[in-house]
């Protein structure tokens, strides 16, 4: 229940920033973009400067970031949300990046994975109820500078948080607080590039870069 609650909190903070956005101006909804692009660097230095295995985070970086290319997961989820634009939305241009940027926010960090585990092992879902204000109260600003393609980043939600919820059983004995400790470091280099490219300072693909989070796992059971 944990994640169906995460997922709707995403919706209906998403339909609260939309109807808001109506009465913002276009320097407005820059500015709020802008805004969240600051404080997502802060967010990210914070989680980045938590591992303690440098070099297995710069390895792991640049593995993923390969693989992710060789993959072109970036267009894989732009042609994606471009085919869900084009059948539901009248956004042109917004709906990718408010999809990808939400989606990656709200999959990325510690609370995802230990509220998952704690969920998927029939414990009260406390982790995740509490992400599901934060998650759900971010949406209202995401929404109204990135329009509704964060909405549908609860899909997003629903599925990771799923998966990982549903085989608990089988996660929990590889990601050690250790393991989550250098993933949460990754992710929160992944966050500074969403704040990169919400900033407009450097088009970054983060959604090639996400296999590193996999890779830090690999490394640090082959080399601990």
């Amino acid at each position: 229940m944990g994640t169906i609650i995460n997922s709707i909190a995403v919706f209906i903070g998403s339909i609260i920033g939309l109807i808001l956005k109506g009465r913002f101006s276009e320097s407005m909804r820059k500015l709020l973009m802008e805004t969240l692009g600051l404080v997502c660097i802060p967010l990210g230095l914070q989680m980045a400067l938590k591992g303690e295995k440098f070099l297995h985070l710069v390895f792991s970086l640049v593995l993923g970031g390969v693989l992710g290319e060789m993959i072109n997961l970036d267009g894989i989820f732009r042609k994606l949300s471009d085919k869900v634009e084009e059948r539901f939305s009248k956004e042109r241009g917004t709906f990718a990046k408010g999809f990808l940027t939400a989606s990656l926010l709200y999959c990325i960090g510690p609370m995802t994975i230990m509220g998952s585990i704690q969920d998927g092992l029939g414990q009260i879902p406390t982790i995740l109820l509490t992400k599901s204000l934060l998650d759900g109260t971010a949406s209202i600003a995401l929404a109204s500078a990135l329009g509704i393609g964060v909405a549908f980043s609860s899909f997003s939600v629903l599925i990771v948080q799923g998966f990982i919820t549903l085989f608990a059983s089988y996660i929990s004995p590889l990601l050690t607080e250790f393991i989550i400790q250098e993933m949460t470091s990754v992710g929160g280099v992944l966050i500074l590039g969403i704040a990169l490219n919400l900033l407009e300072i450097k088009n970054i693909k983060v959604a090639n870069l996400l296999p590193s989070l996999i890779f830090i796992i690999l490394l640090l059971k082959i080399f601990p």
